[in-house]
């Protein structure tokens, strides 16, 4: 007898759907984990700045303003105020961005806190929920 080798069709469609419930199933957790993931990145990024803001704030008496902007704790600014005593090497290397690759918002004196940092989300838009939910330094208990 001549016997072929090979898988049938219902072989083919049982493998099939197999991995179509283990995907089901996968693909929800690993793209919750990069969600939080990224919540995570904020919150660091956060701290990180807030740091230096309160160092920048000890050696010259305030937060850089609005216009200033979080650039003032890499370089010193030209604008008024100028700070006076401006740590050498800056008080970061570089501006974190956001998780989304967009830089994040700094307002002094800000609406919520004495400085306000925040990220508007995935969407680069204020407002919005799940990933595009706007986050900030001054709801970090709900992030």
């Amino acid at each position: 007898m001549n016997k072929k080798k090979g898988f049938s069709l219902i072989e083919i469609l049982v493998v099939l759907v197999i991995m179509g419930l283990l995907i089901s199933v996968v693909a929800p957790t690993v793209l919750n984990s990069a969600d939080d993931a990224r919540i995570q990145k904020v919150k660091a990024d956060f701290k990180s700045i807030e740091t230096a803001l309160k160092i920048y704030r000890l050696d010259n008496y305030i937060y850089p303003t609005t216009e200033q902007g979080l650039e003032a704790l890499v370089s010193p600014s030209s604008l008024e105020p100028e700070p006076r005593n401006f740590k050498r090497g800056g008080y970061l290397s570089e501006i974190p961005t956001d998780p989304w690759g967009r830089p994040y918002l700094y307002l002094s004196p800000g609406e919520y806190r004495e400085i306000d940092i925040y990220s508007l989300g995935a969407d680069g838009l204020p407002g919005g929920d799940g990933q595009n939910t706007d986050i900030g330094n001054w709801n970090e208990a709900d992030v």
